[in-house]
């Protein structure tokens, strides 16, 4: 009877995750690192190849380092190149698996199927879920989450025999999970957890003397030296790979103080997400003015339920797991390390939210002590929360529909979001309404106005307008904020050479660029259109020698690089660009000199 009610849960949680998220299958990419992971990712767009293999391992993308998310997406354009809906159902069905691992190690390690099922309906249909499966670039999160729940699965099987096969797959599954997102780094913590409960590995009476309990917690610790060590080398490379991305934050922009308090603060605030998943947004602001009243409830409200999970551990377990699963897997993105610039943000909750859903699924029944009333009443509100749960994921699914939809949901529930405005005017600017992105980009300006990106962009939409004064003054300040940004000087000398035929100041922020990232393609072959302007021909084609060699397949080159031989008279070369550049996209150079009877 257990084994068909286990089917009956399973058949369950796939089909109602997938009426809960199936719409995502229709949503389009959108303009928020999807560019960089996908959409505009070269070596993505290539597909699965040895070329794109050895680049995944090696490339820090967004200031990560995640192979295994890299080689997923690849895959994924192999199989639906950039129809969008494939890539979303491949999250959901990735998340569907974390959800049937979570609800067989705690059906296997319990023995208590309906809290099992509960807990796992919980985690897999809850609208804080949303960001995680429906936003394409987040796939790292779903793909860490698959293999950490594999990692903790093997585990228990470990634990049950121990087995030193198991041991390793446990071992070989948490280091896929850290290739694909270093989020369970806390996966050494969260064992331990497991081994006080629901494994009960050992003693778990902590109150016995501690001669009796040392070798156990000795032997427990010891096997976790490997997770240990793989969890700090994973720390490592994080932090080197988001400082060198330039993504932790000063101490200067964010003091500490304000990093305790948002922190303090977040912990509430997703419980209350938790308990009332309303005004979900894709970006929280941070405040850097947080009231000290609420600083000081959210501290109560911690110090209370930590008092109250301490005073039942023996009693109740399972709150003392959840809980304390809860807070540690919450500390690698609460912000004490600050990467990025939102406060919050609903996929940080993705592995922390399996702690509350297991505190509520073991704790809701024991306020109904007799069998009876459970039986009647259980039941039906756990499908009546479920439903509901279900219902406003399946609308929270659509407010990723495309870029336009998200970012004026972002601002409907969310004030001050700079990054929103600015968002929503780069989709406005691209379909034309250029006059109402700079009206965005004024207001992004408006809350932050050191927000470079906002600069460069608005400088984008004046020239797209022919105000190419302000498009320089626009240029200049991004590049006044930030000095050591390539793409600043690049975009300026530009605008200085296409749009205003200053060829020489054009050449200098060239230059610049160049300096700042010696591999810039894109400079090499504007700063070689600014020389062929200038009549410097062969300083005009070793930029493009130099584009070219870097970038084999660049077709924008192969054509300029062909209008300076044309224009020297060595056609056969220049027609062997230009025919090269035309099978690559660009036949520009190759239909003009056909139209002059230079090339055949």
């Amino acid at each position: 009877m257990k084994k068909k009610y286990t089917y009956l849960i399973v058949i369950f949680l796939i089909i109602a995750s997938l009426v809960a998220f199936g719409r995502i299958a229709g949503n389009g990419f959108i303009n928020y690192d999807e560019e960089l992971y996908i959409t505009e990712n070269d070596h993505i767009k290539s597909g699965i190849n040895p070329e794109s293999i050895k680049w995944a391992f090696s490339a820090v993308v967004c200031s990560n380092w995640h192979p295994l998310t890299l080689l997923s997406h690849s895959l994924d354009w192999s199989l639906f190149k950039d129809n969008a809906g494939g890539h979303h159902f491949i999250s959901l069905l990735i998340h569907i698996g974390a959800v049937l691992l979570l609800f067989f190690f705690l059906n296997s390690t319990t023995k208590n199927i309906w809290p099992s099922a509960f807990a796992a309906a919980l985690f897999a249909l809850h609208p804080l879920r949303v960001e995680s499966v429906a936003w394409a670039a987040e796939r790292k999160d779903v793909l860490s989450m698959f293999f950490g729940l594999a990692s903790i699965y093997a585990y228990a099987c470990y634990a049950e025999s121990s087995k030193l096969s198991r041991y390793f797959l446990c071992l070989i599954f948490f280091v896929l999970s850290l290739m694909s997102k270093p989020m369970l780094v806390t996966l050494p913590f969260v064992l331990l957890l497991l081994d006080y409960w629901p494994l009960g590995r050992g003693t778990k009476d902590i109150s016995a003397p501690i001669n009796s309990r040392g070798s156990v917690i000795g032997r427990l610790l010891w096997e976790k030296v490997p997770f240990i060590f793989l969890a700090i080398v994973s720390s490592v490379v994080t932090i080197w790979a988001q400082k060198m991305g330039g993504s932790v934050a000063s101490m200067e922009r964010l003091p500490f103080p304000v990093r305790i308090s948002n922190a303090i603060t977040s912990y509430v605030s997703y419980l209350g997400k938790t308990f009332w998943p309303a005004d979900l947004a894709v970006f929280y602001p941070f405040d850097f003015y947080l009231p000290l009243w609420q600083v000081l409830i959210s501290s109560f409200i911690l110090i209370v339920i930590t008092v109250v999970v301490l005073y039942y551990i023996k009693k109740l377990p399972f709150l003392f797991v959840g809980w304390f699963w809860y807070l540690v897997t919450l500390i690698p993105v609460i912000g004490l390390v600050q990467v990025g610039k939102q406060a919050m943000a609903d996929r940080y909750t993705y592995l922390p939210s399996i702690g509350i859903a297991i505190m509520l699924a073991w704790g809701i029944p024991l306020l109904f002590p007799r069998e009876d009333i459970r039986k009647k009443i259980l039941f039906p509100a756990a499908i009546a929360i479920i439903t509901i749960l279900s219902v406003i994921t399946w609308q929270q699914c659509g407010f990723w529909k495309n870029s336009i939809e998200l970012w004026n949901h972002t601002l409907q529930v969310t004030k001050d979001n700079y990054l929103a405005h600015n968002n929503l005017g780069l989709v406005l600017f691209g379909k034309g309404r250029i006059k109402e992105a700079i009206d965005h980009y004024n207001k992004a300006l408006h809350v932050r106005p050191d927000y470079f990106e906002a600069y460069g962009n608005r400088g984008n939409a004046y020239a797209g307008i022919g105000q190419y004064q302000q498009t320089i003054e626009n240029y200049t300040k991004a590049i006044y904020l930030k000095p050591y940004h390539a793409e600043g000087y690049y975009t300026r000398g530009t605008a200085y050479g296409k749009l205003l035929g200053q060829y020489q100041q054009a050449i200098e922020d060239f230059n610049k660029a160049i300096a700042l990232n010696p591999d810039y393609t894109k400079a090499y072959n504007n700063r070689g259109l600014s020389y062929y302007a200038l009549g410097q021909y062969q300083l005009a084609i070793d930029d493009f020698n130099k584009a070219i060699s870097m970038k084999q397949d660049y077709a924008d080159a192969y054509n300029n690089r062909a209008t300076v031989y044309l224009k020297q008279g060595n056609n056969e070369i220049g027609c062997g660009d230009a025919q090269k550049a035309c099978a690559l996209g660009n036949c520009k150079t190759l239909e003009e000199a056909k139209a002059k009877g230079t090339c055949f």
